[in-house]
């Protein structure tokens, strides 16, 4: 694998994507975050996704664990699996490439083709968690905030979606330093979200494909 495109990025953007080897060896170091299923992980430089797709197959690799006995907690647990992976990224062809890997991942997990509510649902969740902007502006290319949605699996096929400002989540981070990202929301005021969306099932997520702009008002 190279890990340079050409000389031109790397002397514009400083681009060098991180050797799978490498990869492993730093998730080895938090190996229970990285293989939890609900662990939520972001990349704020996430390129092709050599990152993102080796969580998201270590999460797989529990889904099959727990839940691969049964069809239905399998794909429901696999699709919470994918919903719990950020990333953001300045250049717009590593961020397709990024969705693009991380769809083929869940797909080939799951057997699906391209035309299945699921796949779609994946597509939907991937087009709101990968975002194409700059994780030190905390900005969109657009020129937006950044927002994320945090999902939640509640059980019987359905799904919480709550939408939430990066910068204030971040800035609010102070709060309790030793606390992850998105963890305890509510405890503040300033967790408040910008959106909760009613629960939602796969049919329902994948009907949201190609309906929404990435930047929630």
């Amino acid at each position: 694998m190279s890990l340079i495109k050409s000389k031109k990025r790397v002397a514009d953007h400083g681009e060098v994507f991180t050797p799978e080897w490498l990869v492993d060896a730093m998730l080895d170091l938090v190996k229970d975050e990285a293989e939890r299923i609900d662990s939520r992980v972001l990349e704020p430089a996430c390129g092709s996704g050599n990152f993102l797709v080796r969580v998201l197959q270590r999460k797989l690799a529990t889904v099959e664990l727990k839940f691969g006995k049964s069809e239905f907690e399998r794909r429901h647990y696999a699709l919470l699996g994918l919903m719990c992976c950020y990333g953001i990224e300045l250049l717009a062809d590593n961020i397709a490439e990024c969705q693009t890997n991380m769809l083929g991942v869940f797909a080939d997990y799951l057997g699906l083709d391209e035309a299945a509510d699921l796949h779609r649902a994946a597509a939907y969740v991937l087009s709101q968690n990968l975002v194409h902007g700059d994780a030190l502006t905390m900005k969109t290319q657009a020129g937006q905030p950044i927002n994320f949605a945090e999902w939640g699996y509640l059980g019987r096929g359905k799904f919480q979606r709550r939408d939430f400002r990066l910068d204030v989540l971040t800035g609010a981070s102070s709060f309790s330093a030793e606390d992850s990202l998105f963890a305890h929301l509510g405890k503040h005021e300033l967790f408040t979200p910008l959106k909760t969306w009613p629960p939602m099932t796969v049919r329902d997520l994948a009907a949201q494909l190609g309906t929404e702009p990435k930047e929630v008002a």
